[in-house]
């Protein structure tokens, strides 16, 4: 696409020469949008789900003096000690720096709701970044603004960027997009370098994106293969790989983490990093002229890291979170975003699906119109990652903000073809209309006009009785309503863990995370046997009341395991003589009693009426491994 005209020159000039400035430019503008947009989200220090409470709880236990290795919430579960959380300090710094640098101006809560607002637009300028600089690799200098455009249209992904989203998944998306970048760089060294400390960067942060780095490696090892000249890739991708990973593990490694553990990077996947990163090395060194020798030396190389793999870490062969086969069938396995893509509703699956979709086809199109060219080769490379990421929605949903973000060259590419050929009919009606009606399908955007018109799985019947109950009870205007009662342990939900001790001063007994899997255990056992089972359970983790959420989603499971379970008898007003209730205000979310442990059981009161229209039994939306 070419700029006629001396304001056409000025500004492809601005696009190619300046291109860096105008990308932060565009950058600063969404961060004053989402800012504008969320300040109610930041003003209620609206943490909607449980890593994002947790993470700003590790935060406040670093700030409060706790070890910089020592990443156990010692809030959760403190009669036991605590539990140790997979995560590292990395994505602690820039929130703990925001707060640091907030708190003379505004005050500790306030530098923490705006460090939490600002923290995750950070990453989001590396990922426009990375995007930016694919789209001049690969498809023109001047192309870089309409990814941008099409990025915005990226919801899933755009959501990990939101303010208040203050987990690890904007840094690792970002990272991700630079692998691309990477992966798209002519300059081979440069290349090399970008994927493999982009890749030890984001195993730093946690293993979520380990496929997505191992495929960049395998990506790699075929450019080689395909290409000899293509070894100084290689090699220097092995050095930051091995070294970098090593950088973070020494870094950043928690205490935990320094045993043989496969749910982080611990010396396990270290161990695997390095062999890998040194394998590569070795054989760039060697680089033998035939292809088919390439080929054999790279089947080897990966046979010996799966070999070694599954001979050394035979533990690490199943489940990385290694937990037992109960707890994968009371909670790992009910977890809505470990499923696949084609298990749930059109309406949830289509906004998701449809760029992954068009980014796999225009990537495949600009792979076979770059045939003849240089950008062959780099086109190939992301063609092939966009439809790995694709591929992954199959295996978890969880995987869509990563697909959508890995779509945006080819749809871009797509935009890039087809504008010039609708602008050059000869009907005004062709160019105005089949501009707009393309750019819109081809960027994706089209899905927001059609999607209230799609099916969402689900008949009404009525109120959505789960959902208010799962926003009032994380309002911090409820929670803070908990505090009139004297710090103390409370027995309550696995997903209320998290936010009731971010919000309020009382400790709880449980999170969402399978590091915590005893306790998950004990409050499911507790919830759904017997009333006379509730005290002993609770008793072990020395709690001194019980909260319920009625109608959380996670109630739901409760009553549709065990219908005559203890939480089925309270939700049906069938409450022991043990439990001593505690008056909340009026319109309270919550329900509220102090254990009393000196008492002994008599018969159950006839059943009073908690709730009416009890909601069918629905995943815990915030439980995530």
């Amino acid at each position: 696409m070419k700029f006629k005209g001396p304001g056409g020159f000025r500004l492809q000039d601005e696009l190619e020469q300046r291109w860096l400035g105008w990308t932060l430019i565009f950058w600063v503008c969404v961060v004053v949008w989402f800012l504008i947009q969320r300040q109610g989200n930041i003003y209620w220090l609206a943490l909607g789900d449980t890593d994002d409470n947790m993470r700003l709880m590790q935060v406040r236990a670093l700030l409060a003096g706790q070890g910089w290795y020592d990443l156990r919430q010692y809030r959760l579960d403190p009669a036991l000690g605590g539990f140790d959380i997979h995560w590292s300090r990395l994505v602690d710094l820039p929130i703990a720096g925001l707060i640091l640098i907030l708190k003379p101006f505004l005050g500790t809560a306030g530098a923490e709701k705006w460090a939490c607002g600002i923290a995750p637009l950070l990453p989001l300028s590396l990922a426009m970044i990375g995007i930016a600089l694919t789209i001049r690799r690969l498809v023109s200098l001047q192309a870089w603004p309409i990814a941008l455009i099409v990025l915005m249209g990226c919801t899933s992904t755009m959501l990990m960027f939101a303010p208040m989203r203050i987990d690890h998944h904007g840094w690792q998306l970002a990272a991700l997009a630079m692998t691309v970048a990477g992966l798209a760089d002519p300059r081979r060294a440069r290349g090399g370098a970008t994927v493999g400390l982009s890749s030890a960067f984001s195993l730093t942060i946690g293993l979520e994106m380990l496929p997505y780095c191992a495929m960049a490696g395998a990506i790699i090892g075929l450019r080689w293969v395909w290409e000899a000249a293509d070894v100084r890739r290689m090699q220097v991708y092995g050095l930051t790989l091995a070294g970098g990973s090593a950088l973070g593990f020494a870094l950043f490694a928690s205490n935990a983490n320094q045993v043989m553990r496969c749910d982080a990077l611990t010396p396990v996947w270290l161990t695997v990093m390095i062999a890998a990163g040194t394998l590569l090395f070795a054989l760039s060194l060697w680089n033998p002229e035939k292809r088919w020798v390439r080929l054999v030396l790279a089947a080897l190389a990966g046979a010996v890291i799966a070999g070694g793999f599954a001979l050394l870490f035979p533990q690490c062969l199943g489940r990385p979170e290694q937990v037992s086969d109960e707890l994968y069938t009371t909670w790992l396995s009910n977890v809505r975003e470990a499923r696949p893509i084609y298990r749930h509703a059109l309406k949830t699956a289509f906004p998701i699906a449809a760029l992954p979709i068009i980014g796999i086809i225009g990537a495949g199109i600009a792979t076979w119109r770059a045939r003849k060219s240089e950008a062959l080769v780099g086109w190939a490379a992301v063609a092939l990652f966009t439809a790995f990421a694709g591929s992954m929605l199959l295996w978890q949903i969880r995987a869509g903000p990563a697909a959508q973000m890995l779509s945006v060259p080819g749809a871009t590419a797509l935009v890039w073809t087809l504008t010039p050929w609708f602008l050059s009919r000869g009907s005004l009606l062709v160019r105005v209309l089949g501009s707009v009606a393309g750019f819109l399908i081809v960027s994706g955007l089209f899905t927001g006009l059609v999607l209230p018109w799609l099916p969402d799985g689900k008949p009404s019947t009525g109120p959505d009785l789960v959902g208010k109950a799962n926003a009032a009870c994380a309002r911090v205007s409820q929670l803070r309503t908990l505090d009139r009662v004297p710090p103390a342990i409370m027995f309550t939900h696995v997903d209320m863990g998290p936010r009731l001790i971010t919000v309020t001063h009382h400790d709880g007994v449980a999170g969402p995370y399978h590091r915590n899997g005893q306790a998950i255990l004990d409050v499911h056992h507790a919830f759904t046997g017997p009333a006379r089972g509730f005290r002993p359970i609770a008793a072990r983790h020395k709690a001194s009341y019980l909260l319920i959420c009625p109608n959380m989603a996670e109630t739901t499971v409760y009553r549709s395991r065990s219908p005559n379970g203890f939480y089925g008898q309270l939700h049906r007003g069938q409450v022991p003589n043990w439990l001593e209730p505690v008056t909340l205000p009026k319109n309270s979310a919550f329900r509220l009693w102090k254990i009393r442990y000196d008492l002994p059981d008599v018969p159950e009161p006839a059943p009073l009426k908690l709730r009416v229209n009890a909601p069918k039994a629905q995943a815990p939306r915030p439980a995530k491994p």
